[in-house]
């Protein structure tokens, strides 16, 4: 499944995935399973990231 999420900046997609790691540590010892998922929906996004174009300075 593909989806389209539009942020402001990739920066916002970062405190996002920086958000799911923070909450898969609360869930270790309740929900282990969540929180494996959601470390593995952190690191989808990241290695997504990874492959997005580097910006380009503007030029003068």
């Amino acid at each position: 499944m593909a989806i389209t999420i539009r942020l402001t900046s990739s920066d916002d997609l970062a405190e996002i995935v920086e958000a799911l790691l923070a909450a898969a540590d609360t869930r270790d010892s309740h929900a282990p399973n969540q929180a494996t998922r959601w470390r593995n929906l952190a690191c989808d996004i990241g290695d997504a990231l990874d492959h997005l174009p580097k910006p380009t300075p503007p030029t003068e």
